[in-house]
């Protein structure tokens, strides 16, 4: 049974100029094994980590942090989960995370599916 559904998009011109701009940006967003990622990889887990946000109902008490993009044994986007979010998600009895991220023509998207069995 589906518990949520979260979509983001990210304009990667624009995300590239603000990583530039705030340089702590990077660090503030990605885990240490993440910041070292091409910009396009970074803004589609940008979008992800928000898109999991607005799948989850919101972002109370949540941290960057919390979330990483971590490939599976296929090279298939996944979610490890941490502290604040980790709870939520398990409090809700979310069983799945499917995740699919792309970018293409200067824009990053990512769409999540909270998943609880039926």
């Amino acid at each position: 049974m589906i518990a949520g559904i979260g979509i983001d998009v990210v304009d990667l011109a624009r995300f590239a100029r603000s990583l530039e701009r705030s340089p702590k940006l990077r660090e503030r967003l990605f885990t240490e094994a993440e910041r070292g990622l091409p910009v396009h990889s970074l803004a589609a887990r940008f979008a992800a980590k928000e898109a999991l946000i607005k799948a989850l109902g919101g972002s109370h008490g949540v941290r960057w942090h919390d979330m990483e993009i971590v490939p599976d044994e296929e090279r298939n986007p996944g979610f490890v989960l941490h502290n604040v979010v980790g709870r939520q998600v398990a409090e809700r009895g979310i069983a799945r995370i499917h995740v699919t991220m792309s970018h293409d023509a200067g824009i990053a998207s990512a769409f999540v599916v909270l998943e609880r069995d039926a």
